[in-house]
This record gives C-alpha cells, structure tokens and sequence, in this order.
C-alpha cells in the first residue's frame, strides 16, 4: 500500500488525495509567560474530481468563482501525539440557490475549522466525559467545544425530525443561570428523548414550539403533563385540544410540603414539642424511611402539638391519593378536601382552595398515570451538565449539550460499527 492511502486512512479515510505531509512550526500563546514554540505535522491535500466544485450548503457541482482566501487549515486528530492539521485550497464556487459560498471539502462540515472526525470525537466525549478532561485531551478550548457541539448537533438533528411521531409529552421549565435565566423542556414520555428546548419561560416561548410541530400532529398529542403555570395550561388548551391536560404529583406534593414547613416553624414558636435535628425530617419523609430517632419524635409530637400532627396526617393522605389512583385515588381525594377546608390550619386551608382549583387536573393524572417524571429527569441531567461543565457562555451550548445527551443525538465515535 502507497503511504498516501496509509495516510489517508490513518486521517479518517475521507475522499480526499494525501499529496504530502511535513513538520511546521507553531506559535502557541501561554497565559501568563512567553509564547511557546511546538512542531505541528501538515497533510496537504485534496478532494477527489468528482467531488470537487460543489456548494457547502447543498452539494450541488456549481461553477467556480473565484480562489478565495488561498489555503486553509482544518484540525484532526493527533497522529500519535503530535496535533494534527489537514491543508488545502479553498476555493468558492457561485451556487445558484445560496449564492457565493466555500466549497464543500469531504472532510469537515461546512464553516467548521475541525475534521468530521476530530468534531464527532469530541461530541462523543462530551457526552461521555467531564469537559475539562476533554479541552485537555483533544487540546481545544471550551469554547470551541461549545460550537462543535451546537454544530454536530444542529447537522444530526436535521436528518430526523425530532417532533415526529409525540403523542405523550411532558412540559417544564429549569433554571440554567442566576438571574431568572431559564429554559423551556419539552420530553416524549414515549421513548424518554427530549425533543426540544428553548430559551424563557412563558407562553411565548411555548408558542413557538407548536408552532414548530404544526397544528395537525399537535392535535394527535394525547396526553400533555405539566407543573401549575398557568401559562403552560392556557397554551396547551388553545393548540392541542385533543390533549388531556395532567397536573404533575410531585408537584402537588411539594405544595403540601411547603405548607407544613409553614406549620411547622409557626407552631414551633408557640408550642412546646420536640425541637432537634429529627423533627424536620420526621414530618417530611416517607413513614417506611423513618429512622428509629425520627419515629420517636413523631410519636412525641402527636402528643403535645397536635396541630403540626394533624398537618403532617393531611400531607400523608394527599400522598396516598396519589398511590391508590384510579377511582379509588378519586375518593380519597375527596375526603381529603373535606377534611383539609375544616382542619382548622391556616396554611392547608389555603392548599385547599389551590387543589380544588385544578381538580379536574389532577383527577386527569389519577385516571391516566401521567407524570412528569421523564421531564424532572431531563432538568436534573442538565442541572449535572451545567455543574460539570462549570456553567455556559450561551443557552444554545446547554440545549446543544442536552439534546446531545437526552435526545438521542450523540454520534458515534469514528470508525466503530
């Protein structure tokens, strides 16, 4: 075998001709102290004939315009342990639909200054590994991790659409940054993916995801659920009317939660009663999760501050209503509603009136099952991204990496079947 074709194997066996390699030296730039000198390896090279001349943006053959800006550079992955750099003409070509554009090279995407190969190696990594052990290895700066990414993945998502085929979907929103900076997820109970993210969170920002899937398949979605924003409900009702809207249980929980969190710091203050460490959690955790401590002092409590008892009791049985479902979870809930509007506590009398307001809701999620467990998962693993990557410079780069990531949009690392 020719060492070209070993070379051009060893480069990621794109169409092109190795015409020669060769040492150059590189200026680094160190922070903090003097540039430092390293020898980098050189491939000049070229596509083949038949793929010559062809616009970036569709592929079409176009006839040439003009040299352009002379020879370019593209980054590859290192040979052994020498960085890596692909040369070659860069020619543009006059294309009758986008006109004057670069033309298409076989070995890197359009605009990108990185190989196929050394950009869907990172994505893989990124995916898979800290971002700061992946600038390390393959030498490039978060940055221009960032865009290799949003890049990658703006290719792949456009070989599929991602909003195919949704009938079960689940709605939330997270905060990425300080500063009420958030995003707006959507997630296909179905299969776990999420399909689409968007900076804000109103119902603008929703709009613009219906917009997205169209008025025909957004009146195939079955089955829509969702925390209490209101704007969440009104938008969901005016485009998908076919949908059966569900109000999230951990959600509804975690209002009962913070109601008895309120009882219990007032009470406290003016009722004798257990005060340590175990109080707290005693009143907030499962009852089969109780230590033996922790039941002690519940069983204290019940004794000498009964109203505090009687809240946790009530936020209990609003957690059974969710255990039984179904017709039986249905009558629970209406004794709990009785029970809460004459309990005689401020606070989940007040909780009361909010789960009469979206009963219907969440009667919706006793007859159906559906929550928005899938959507909590997906905050949560872009809530590690965020911590393991130390925060984003844009919300494109967080969406890039959690579509990467949950949708189903991580390349496979080159060369592997």
């Amino acid at each position: 075998m020719r060492a070209a074709s070993i070379f051009r194997e060893v480069l990621g066996g794109h169409h092109m001709v190795v015409e020669e390699g060769k040492f150059v030296t590189e200026t680094v730039p160190v922070k903090g102290v003097d540039d430092r000198q390293e020898q980098v390896l050189v491939f000049s090279v070229r596509p083949y004939a038949r793929d010559a001349g062809r616009c970036s943006r569709c592929l079409a053959s176009c006839p040439g315009y003009d040299a352009g800006a002379g020879l370019r550079r593209w980054r590859t992955l290192d040979v052994g342990t020498v960085k890596t750099y692909l040369s070659a003409p860069a020619p543009r070509v006059a294309c009758p639909e986008h006109g004057v554009v670069v033309a298409a090279v076989a070995w890197a995407r359009a605009g990108a200054k990185c190989t196929y190969t050394l950009e869907d190696t990172c994505a893989w990594l990124a995916a898979h590994t800290a971002l700061s052990v992946l600038t390390v290895l393959l030498r490039l700066s978060w940055r221009t991790v960032a865009a290799v990414v949003t890049r990658v993945v703006t290719e792949r998502a456009g070989r599929v659409d991602q909003l195919e085929g949704l009938r079960r979907i689940g709605i939330d929103e997270i905060s990425y940054r300080k500063g009420h900076r958030y995003l707006t997820v959507v997630v296909d109970h179905d299969t776990g993916r999420m399909v689409w993210a968007h900076e804000g969170r109103n119902s603008e920002t929703l709009q613009t995801f219906f917009t997205a899937l169209g008025s025909e398949r957004a009146a195939l979605l079955t089955h829509v659920s969702a925390d209490g924003a209101e704007w969440i409900h009104t938008t969901v009702a005016a485009n998908a009317p076919n949908a059966v809207l569900c109000l999230d249980p951990f959600h509804v929980i975690a209002w009962a939660m913070k109601a008895l969190d309120k009882v219990r710091t007032r009470t406290l203050a003016t009722q004798a009663g257990p005060r340590d460490r175990n109080l707290m959690w005693a009143v907030r955790k499962n009852p089969g999760d109780l230590t033996a401590g922790q039941k002690t002092t519940l069983a204290e409590l019940e004794a000498v501050n009964a109203e505090l008892f009687r809240a946790y009791l009530l936020k209990e049985q609003l957690r059974e209503v969710f255990r039984r479902k179904g017709a039986e979870g249905h009558a629970l809930l209406s004794g709990w509603i009785l029970w809460a509007r004459r309990c005689g506590i401020a606070e989940f009398e007040k909780l009361c009136r909010t789960i009469e307001r979206y009963r219907t809701l969440i009667g919706h999620t006793l007859d159906h099952n559906v929550t928005n467990a899938r959507s909590e998962a997906t905050n949560t693993h872009i809530q590690a991204l965020t911590k393991r990557a130390y925060g984003y410079h844009s919300p494109e780069a967080l969406i890039g990496m959690a579509m990467l990531t949950r949708g189903g949009l991580c390349p496979p690392l080159p060369a592997r079947t």
